[in-house]
C-alpha cells in the first residue's frame, strides 16, 4: 500500500522528470490546482496537464526541492523551492508551499501558497 508521502514523493520524482503522464497519474481525474489567491489554476486531468506540459516545455531546467514536510492525516504539506522557471512576468527562482488532499490513493487537490 502506497503511503500519502510515497503518492507526493512519485508525483515530484515525474515533475522533476518533466513526465506529464507520471505527474497525472498521481492525481484523481477531476483533482484541483489551486492558487494562493484561492482562484483554480486547472481542474481535471485535461487542464492540469496542459498548464504542467506548458510550463515544462518553456523551462527545460525546472527542478522542484522539497525542503521540509508535515503530514497530517490525508494532508501532505510541502515547503518546495522551485528553479529553472522560465514563464512572462515569473521569477526563475520561488519559494512556497503545497497542501495536497489525498484521498483513495490518488491527489484530490493541490493548493499553492507563497
Amino acid at each position: 500500500m502506497t503511503t500519502n508521502s510515497e503518492l507526493i514523493d512519485r508525483q515530484v520524482a515525474a515533475y522533476n522528470r518533466h513526465d506529464i503522464q507520471g505527474v497525472l497519474a498521481c492525481y484523481a481525474p477531476d483533482a484541483t490546482v489551486v492558487q494562493s489567491d484561492g482562484s483554480v489554476l486547472a481542474s481535471g486531468h485535461g487542464e492540469i496537464g496542459s498548464f504542467y506540459g506548458g510550463v515544462f516545455e518553456t523551462s527545460p531546467t525546472l527542478r522542484a526541492e522539497i525542503r521540509n514536510r508535515i503530514e497530517v492525516g490525508s494532508v501532505v504539506i510541502d515547503e518546495e523551492f522551485v528553479t529553472g522557471l522560465a514563464l512572462p512576468g515569473m521569477p526563475t527562482e520561488a519559494h512556497g508551499a503545497v497542501v495536497y488532499h489525498v484521498a483513495d490513493g490518488l491527489i484530490q487537490s493541490a493548493h499553492l501558497v507563497g
